[in-house]
């Protein structure tokens, strides 16, 4: 990238800072590093480079290196299938994934909700907030998926269960500690056939007899079994459920917190509510980290820094690092910006929803979908009641916003000290 293509700042007026949503300890820098044997890529156009390697990588985040060697049947999930097979399974399903199609099909159903969450948030006088988006993006993937033939409040704590994940064992804790830790690690599976059982086994029956326009009556139609469904299930589940609802959660921070960038907000058409959208999400990308195994060498290059990976090589993808990526993005990449300037091909949201063949199909769902909610929380009179509580789930990667406790009527509230404030 040339100098007169990298100004010293992108951003005309700057709002707020990103939240402490990494995991504690985390690098920003180098750009590039390899440590025990991992590529560790911190660059935007590097990190874009590997995800648009089709041919020359394939994936192994989300345990998908493990979960290959469990796997049975003709159909591999579509989160750990690379190639054409791949690719054919995501052409199969984009019908169900584009801007016409999310709004004709579920534009009534996310405003019916909202209005009913947000009225009940208003008549309690406050709520925890994580827990009503949690019912939200559970029934809006629902209705994609197919999985409505079950108790969507059940369904929500199942999937809760199931992603919060195993505790850690440590023969250094004590046995009471130990044995508690064990019984945890055991959860998730309890919640999985659970979910199987009282949500996906119940959706399945239903199309059979009944097929209807969405991706489990799809994927009875391709042949899947079961088992094969449980997991795509659960691939939707982790996209359409668990980071939108993590992502509601944080945009309404921010928006809660800064008044002027609520009000222009409020005021904005849907076209510009989304980009304020978008460059939150740059800022506070939910899946922090993507990963790939290299199949071939790869020579990552990016303004004088050149980098030969070889063949076999696991390499790390710093989505939030690489979204503030001060050299692509400017000086002050790590502020909230929403007329920020760009390079040319870079997303307003950057890598938040990965690249290349993997990149989310969910997207414009899961703005949509938040956009519908917020309009509505947003014009409440609220306050925060205390610090949201932040913490890192391994299993995907992303961040967990809890104690999200709302307050109507509460002026203010509590706010994210400021650097400067924090500095005194």
């Amino acid at each position: 990238m040339s100098d007169d293509a990298r100004p010293e700042t992108r951003c005309p007026v700057p709002h707020g800072d990103r939240r402490r949503t990494a995991p504690p300890g985390e690098r920003s820098a180098p750009r590039v590093e390899v440590a025990d044997g991992v590529w560790h890529v911190r660059s935007l156009p590097m990190v874009r480079q590997v995800l648009r390697e089709a041919d020359g990588t394939v994936q192994a985040g989300f345990s998908a290196e493990t979960a290959r060697q469990g796997l049975t049947g003709d159909h591999p999930p579509v989160l750990y299938a690379d190639g054409p097979e791949h690719r054919r399974q995501r052409t199969a399903t984009a019908r169900f994934f584009t801007p016409a199609s999310v709004s004709r099909r579920y534009r009534a159903l996310m405003e019916e909700r909202a209005d009913e969450l947000v009225e009940r948030i208003r008549q309690d006088g406050g709520a925890e907030l994580s827990a009503i988006t949690l019912r939200y993006s559970v029934e809006v993937a629902a209705q994609v998926v197919g999985l409505t033939n079950s108790d969507i409040d059940g369904m929500s704590r199942r999937l809760e269960r199931f992603f919060s994940g195993p505790a850690t064992v440590s023969p250094r804790h004590p046995l009471p500690g130990r044995l508690g830790a064990v019984v945890g690690s055991l959860r998730p599976l309890w919640a999985m056939n659970a979910f199987r059982l009282r949500d996906v086994r119940p959706a399945v029956r239903a199309r059979r007899r009944q097929p209807q326009e969405d991706v489990v009556s799809h994927l009875l139609a391709e042949g899947y079994t079961d088992r094969e469904i449980l997991v795509e299930c659960l691939t939707y589940a982790a996209a359409g459920m668990a980071t939108t609802r993590e992502f509601i959660a944080v945009a309404a921070w921010h928006l809660l917190e800064d008044d002027l960038l609520r009000e222009q907000y409020l005021a904005a058409d849907e076209p510009a509510r989304h980009g304020i959208l978008h460059e939150i999400l740059r800022l506070e990308p939910v899946v922090g980290h993507l990963y790939r195994r290299t199949t071939r060498e790869l020579v990552l290059e990016d303004d004088g820094e050149r980098h030969e990976v070889p063949a076999g090589a696991l390499l790390d993808l710093y989505v939030r690092q690489a979204n503030a990526d001060e050299q692509a993005l400017g000086e002050d990449a790590r502020r909230l910006c929403p007329e920020r300037s760009r390079p040319r091909g870079v997303r307003p949201e950057a890598m938040s929803f990965g690249d290349g063949a993997h990149r989310c199909p969910g997207g414009f769902l899961a703005i949509q979908e938040t956009d519908i909610f917020l309009q509505r929380l947003l014009r409440l009179p609220l306050g925060f009641a205390h610090p949201p509580r932040v913490s890192w789930v391994e299993l995907i990667a992303a961040y967990e916003v809890r104690d999200v406790v709302l307050r109507v009527g509460a002026g203010q509230g509590w706010r994210t000290p400021s650097p400067a404030s924090t500095a005194r």
